[in-house]
């Protein structure tokens, strides 16, 4: 028995002096190597937690970036930066100008004042690595738009009234100061040059109902219908119908208001013929000094709306027809009208006015009410596709100073710039020009 026993400890004491024999020594890693970086999330600053940033090795300083920049505003005075590491790191500190901050995973820094860096160094001491840390804020804010004045004046004033049409890739200005005509042209809107009177059209040509499909210029007056290519010679031809009003080129055909048989109907012109539309709305419906807008609405219909302006027997309206196009109707060839006025009757008269489609909006530049009151500088906006208008925040869209409240200014929209040209007040005739743009109108 107590051989046995001896054997047994024999054997204990030589399998514990194998396994202690063969025990794992801890290697300590050399990598210092930052992988990912991120803001952590902070309910007062929306969009921080979202911002992706990009690590670049370099042979020296690595880079921390983020190629879309953090909506503008953002703040980075006080966040909590969120790191991962290829191997836990012997020690990481954050460097700012004024402070050096060992990582705890809880650290506020302020990122808002640079350069930042990052220093890592390996668990066995051996490597370090440094990152520049440079996150970007937008520094223009999005949502603000910028205005200038392109010229004071593209003639000297007079008692005239104007209409600007795009016609290739210029901009075509026709005036009458109640006996003559006269036209000029520009491609940039600040120099024009002066085509002198047009040839063809008929005495008391009301300008403002000239309209344009891009490449043509259109006026209709009682059964004739004149087309110009450029602005200068024109050219009669007679239609079935008396045109009341050239209304707007839309859904690419070109519109008119007629007289058929003693009731205003629309009708559009196909190959210098009138056809009608069907479409006949009441004495409610403009003549002139309307506004139209047109725009595919969120539904993907093509739209399009006359607002306001004079009734044939000199009344104000505030009218809004609305005109629309459906593939899927068969009545009228797909074509609807409706006047919005009947449900929203609170919407003022307007004459004068000016509209455009833009930035996902309705915008309204000038025009008088009822009793010729000027509406002022300010800019009106729908985000209802013209059922309801506010006042713009001045803080973001205001037109210069040295804008007048003016109507009958024509507003056109080109290549993410909306032209507002001319006008007049009660006294003054203007033939000024102004450009303006929303800073993120094209951003992506």
């Amino acid at each position: 028995m107590k051989r046995f026993i001896y054997i047994f400890i024999s054997l204990l004491t030589i399998s514990l002096a194998a396994c202690n024999g063969n025990k794992e020594t801890v290697i300590k890693s050399s990598v210092a190597e930052l992988t990912s970086f991120s803001f952590a999330n902070n309910d007062s600053m929306p969009g921080l937690a979202a911002a992706v940033f990009t690590v670049e090795e370099r042979i020296d300083t690595g880079l921390v970036w983020n190629k879309d920049s953090m909506l503008y505003g953002t703040r980075l005075d006080s966040v909590v930066p969120k790191f991962t590491f290829a191997a836990t790191p012997g020690s990481a500190t954050i460097y700012t100008p004024t402070d050096s901050i060992p990582l705890s995973g809880n650290d506020t820094v302020d990122f808002s004042r640079g350069p930042i860096y990052l220093s890592v160094t390996s668990q066995d001491g051996n490597n370090t690595k440094v990152y520049e840390i440079r996150p970007t804020v937008h520094q223009v804010d999005p949502d603000l738009y910028k205005w200038t004045q392109l010229t004071s004046g593209i003639y000297t004033a007079d008692e005239s009234e104007q209409r600007v049409v795009e016609l290739g890739a210029n901009f075509v200005m026709i005036k009458s100061n109640g006996f003559a005509l006269h036209a000029y042209s520009s491609a940039d809107a600040v120099s024009w040059t002066d085509l002198g009177e047009p040839a063809g059209l008929p005495a008391g040509t009301k300008v403002r109902q000239i309209i344009s499909d891009g490449a043509t210029l259109y006026y209709g007056d009682g059964a004739t219908v004149y087309t110009s290519a450029d602005a200068q010679t024109w050219t009669a031809n007679t239609v079935a119908y008396s045109v009341v009003t050239m209304l707007l080129y839309w859904n690419e055909l070109v519109w008119a208001l007629v007289n058929n048989s003693g009731n205003y109907e629309l009708a559009y012109l196909e190959n210098n013929a009138l056809t009608l539309s069907g479409l006949k709305p009441d004495n409610r419906f403009p003549v002139s000094d309307f506004a139209t807008v047109t725009f595919q609405s969120p539904s993907l219909r093509d739209r399009a709306i006359i607002i306001g302006g004079f009734a044939d027997n000199g009344q104000s309206l505030n009218t809004r027809w609305n005109l629309e196009y459906s593939r899927h109707t068969s009545e009228n060839n797909g074509y609807r009208l409706q006047e919005f006025s009947i449900d929203r009757p609170s919407f003022t008269t307007l004459t004068g006015i000016s509209v455009i489609s833009y930035n996902d909006q309705l915008l309204m530049f000038g025009g008088v009410d009822a009793d010729m009151t000027y509406f002022g500088r300010n800019i009106l906006i729908s985000v209802d596709e013209g059922l309801n208008w506010v006042e713009a925040d001045t803080a973001k869209n205001q037109l210069p100073e040295v804008y007048q409240a003016r109507q009958k200014q024509t507003a056109i929209v080109r290549n993410n710039y909306i032209y507002l040209f001319g006008g007049q007040d009660a006294t003054t005739t203007y033939s000024d020009v102004y450009r303006g743009r929303l800073n993120s109108i094209d951003w992506e």
